[in-house]
């Protein structure tokens, strides 16, 4: 139990610096939210502006704010975007959907691929074929998401027209769905799998020199048995703990390929929230995502318990 009460007053203390640095950084910004939201062209008498400030209670002190903000939180309401008209736990519910998708698909498919041809490179790493593919993983992994999408949507969509370059779908069917999110999934799955291949690789290099390789080996066992039946299972615990602590970064780059792509989802709202100067938007938006990689952080510790008893006798 003492291992589970550290791991949950770590995350409570996670969870609770990531709400103060919700609230703090989007106040940090330079521009004023108000100016943004009647426009710097528009004369309004200073009287109007606190009024309009007041409205939507930036007037109050910055400690009555972050109260207000937590007291939400609790309470599960978001805010109000001022800039959208909207609440803004609707405005999440509208465009995480597809977010998700778009980004559980890609983070599922590029953690199969990766951990597979990872641990084949790994295995035959002398080979051409293992050198070709590493070096093809190491090109893919140092190219931002974003020129690789550009690149693909240049290639694909407006060179030879195989892909729309925009929109989730023309009409709401199951196909029309795939036609338009095939060519960002396969970017962003293209880099999770480089990035998972590469580490994949390299703990597989470093188990087959274990002792229990070389005993499976000297009992007869062929390659591929050793490999899938006991190298596997221990070389896929880093890949593991890569894709939790990657999830942030494998989200933040799928938002930046819904602005690429033009999809609708919560890359465009945060786009918007940004240009607006939305607080209550921005704060929402930040903290789901905030929750996304602790879950996923929670995910692979119990993935991680699971595959290695090691775990769970100190848990025990």
């Amino acid at each position: 139990m003492g291992y589970v009460l550290k791991k949950a007053i770590r995350y409570i203390a996670s969870f609770f610096a990531i709400i103060c640095l919700n609230f703090a950084l989007p106040r940090a910004m330079p521009g004023d939210p108000v100016m943004n939201l009647i426009g710097e062209d528009i004369y309004v008498p200073a009287s109007k502006l606190e009024e309009i400030r007041s409205e939507i209670g930036l007037d109050l002190p910055i400690s009555e704010q972050f109260t207000d903000y937590l007291w939400g939180i609790l309470h599960g309401d978001l805010g109000y975007s001022y800039h959208l008209h909207g609440e803004v736990s609707s405005l999440i519910l509208s465009r995480l959907s597809w977010t998700l998708l778009f980004v559980g698909v890609s983070v599922i498919l590029g953690a199969v691929i990766g951990i597979l041809a990872g641990a084949l490179a790994g295995w035959r790493a002398g080979t051409l074929k293992s050198r070709f593919i590493t070096c093809a993983s190491m090109a893919v992994a140092c190219t931002p998401p974003y020129f690789l999408a550009m690149l693909f949507l240049t290639v694909f969509a407006f060179k030879l027209g195989l892909f729309p370059f925009k929109g989730f779908y023309d009409e709401p069917t199951i196909w029309s769905v795939i036609h338009h999110l095939f060519l960002p999934v396969l970017v962003l799955t293209l880099f999770s799998a480089s990035r998972n291949l590469l580490v994949m690789r390299g703990s597989v290099i470093q188990e087959k020199k274990s002792l229990y390789a070389l005993y499976a080996k000297a009992k007869g066992l062929y390659d591929q048995n050793i490999l899938f039946r006991h190298v596997l299972r221990n070389a896929s615990l880093p890949v593991i703990t890569l894709i939790a602590l990657d999830f942030g970064f494998i989200f933040s780059g799928a938002l930046f390929l819904e602005i690429v792509f033009s999809l609708n989802g919560m890359g465009t709202l945060i786009y918007d929230a940004i240009m607006g100067r939305d607080y209550p938007l921005l704060q929402g938006t930040f903290l789901v995502i905030a929750i996304a990689v602790i879950v996923a952080n929670i995910i692979a510790d119990i993935l991680y318990a699971v595959l290695d008893p090691r775990i769970r006798r100190k848990d025990a």
